[in-house]
């Protein structure tokens, strides 16, 4: 059987075989020595884990667990894409109450955050479209609006002002931003965002993936805490971060919800949630808007704060971030895998971005902080960013460089 495989793949057209030599040679082998970027080490029993996006640690909540767990019991579902779904399904319900949550007319569950983005965009934009996307804007959204094959123009990071020069130049269409910045923990300009949206005529998608459950009144998100859920046409999110599980949301009108479930090719062909699933959403929707979430929240800011003011004296660029996502950015690849052993030797794991995930030459450790870390583990984390600097070349950093290029201003 390996041997078949193996001499199929050597059958491969040249350019496959091409692209495949510049992964493991060119990049693994020759800039990188041999070792992969995203190779952890065995991580010992008193280290730091700062690579998931459990950011209020619900995943061993014993209500949640219990709900599930009473699902699974009970037997299997039928499965069905969504668009065959009877009113009145447990998903349905969901969305509802979903919907209701974030002050919205409708929502939307897809199977994934990528799912639910590029279904919307393929499902909203067309051949030609302009979609204006900020430059750090989620991979996903990128995809979908290749997958609608529109004319996507990128503009820099949060910069309302070269959005506007390109939607005079190229006319109304889609932008597209995120609430909360999964590489560096920059927060949107909703406010100036929502304006410029409404002045151009043009429709506004917000993903919230990293601020919905940790931001806003219950952990509603940035939109709602803001007042804007009226002036946003669309909210989307991934629920495998603070809600623990792995689901998309869109939220909507109920005329679109119902022309998505008929057009949009990831809803049409993938199927509806599982039942356990389900039950895992409803309970955790229930913790995530209760008086103990709000204490999680407070915890996993207090901590946030704490890391970065520390990292800050540390001579670490804080300043391009500021809420639970920490970006060490190294710069150049081989620059980052070192980064990521030194912490790691210090017992401190966090998750390797590079390339398609950032721009090339601006690889980074992102430092991913949750509620329940304990004051001796922040210190840990400290200590071993203070330990070392001098070994990681931090003053010679890109990242340190515009840092101090901003000290200048």
């Amino acid at each position: 059987m390996t041997t078949t495989v193996m001499h199929a793949e050597q059958h491969l057209p040249a350019l496959v075989r091409q692209r495949m030599d510049a992964h493991y040679v060119e990049r693994i082998g020759k800039l990188l020595g041999g070792e992969h970027l995203h190779q952890w080490q065995a991580m010992p029993d008193h280290a730091v884990m700062l690579a998931g996006n459990d950011y209020l640690n619900i995943a061993a909540e014993p209500a949640l667990l219990a709900a599930q767990a009473q699902v699974l019991s009970g037997g299997g579902a039928m499965l069905m894409s969504s668009v065959f779904l009877q009113q009145g399904s447990r998903q349905h319900r969901l969305e509802r109450r979903l919907a209701a949550f974030l002050g919205s007319e409708a929502c939307v569950l897809a199977q994934s955050g990528w799912a639910a983005n590029v279904g919307l965009l393929q499902s909203l934009a067309g051949p030609g479209m302009p979609v204006y996307l900020d430059m750090q804007a989620h991979a996903s959204l990128w995809e979908g609006a290749q997958s609608a094959q529109a004319q996507a123009h990128a503009f820099l990071h949060n910069d309302v002002a070269q959005l506007q020069r390109l939607l005079e130049r190229h006319g109304p269409g889609v932008i597209v931003i995120d609430a909360l910045y999964s590489t560096n923990g920059s927060v949107a300009p909703l406010a100036a965002m929502v304006e410029i949206a409404e002045r151009s005529d043009s429709m506004l998608i917000v993903d919230e993936s990293h601020s919905l459950g940790t931001h806003g009144p219950q952990g509603a998100g940035l939109v709602v805490e803001q007042a804007l859920a009226s002036r946003v046409h669309f909210r989307t999110a991934s629920l495998a971060k603070a809600f623990g599980g792995r689901a998309g949301l869109i939220t909507c009108s109920e005329r679109f919800k119902g022309y998505f479930l008929s057009e949009s090719r990831p809803a049409i062909f993938s199927s509806c949630l599982l039942e356990h699933e389900l039950a895992w959403f409803d309970a955790a929707l229930d913790f995530i808007a209760s008086p103990v979430a709000d204490t999680r929240r407070a915890a996993l800011h207090r901590n946030s704060a704490v890391l970065r003011a520390g990292l800050a004296e540390l001579g670490y660029n804080m300043r391009e971030g500021s809420e639970q996502i920490i970006a060490l950015e190294a710069g150049i690849e081989p620059d980052t895998l070192r980064l990521r052993k030194a912490l790691e030797r210090h017992g401190v794991y966090g998750a390797v971005f590079c390339a398609p995930a950032t721009p090339k030459n601006r690889s980074l450790v992102r430092l991913t902080i949750n509620a329940g870390l304990r004051h001796d583990e922040l210190a840990r984390v400290l200590a071993a960013c203070a330990a070392i600097r001098d070994e990681v070349e931090l003053a010679r950093w890109p990242s340190t460089r515009r840092l101090r290029k901003l000290a200048l201003v």
